[in-house]
């Protein structure tokens, strides 16, 4: 069965995200309970989701030339912003009980993870 996302670094990457929303979401739901611990959920799963979407339209895009692979990284990049961005509009229009704390402290901690796909090789060894 071939791999929905082929690349490794993002295929890591989605999975180092995956688990600081993990952890993320158990500190929080153990200090501020339930409503902390969704709120973590959520600002991880926004940038899991938008993660994912990247791999897929990068991995399925035509790289004939450099050109076409540049224009499918392009469109995989703004297809990650404008659903981060809709999904955090929906998160903050709609789920009223939201902490911010935990909400803004996963989702950064999910950027700063998706940016370290530069790091992973191909082979899974991390570059020095």
């Amino acid at each position: 069965m071939p791999l929905l996302i082929e690349g490794k670094p993002i295929r890591t990457v989605l999975k180092w995200q995956l688990y600081a929303t993990v952890a993320s979401m158990l500190i929080a739901g153990l200090w501020l309970g339930r409503h902390g611990a969704l709120s973590a959920l959520a600002g991880g799963f926004i940038n899991v989701v938008a993660g994912a979407v990247f791999g897929l339209v990068a991995t399925h895009s035509r790289k004939r030339t450099a050109g076409e692979a540049l224009v499918g990284l392009m469109r995989a990049e703004g297809g990650k912003v404008a659903l981060i961005v809709i999904q955090l509009w929906l998160v903050l229009a709609y789920y009223k009980q939201i902490m911010l704390g935990p909400f803004f402290g996963t989702f950064v901690l999910t950027v700063i993870f998706f940016s370290m796909a530069i790091f992973v090789r191909e082979r899974g060894q991390v570059k020095r």
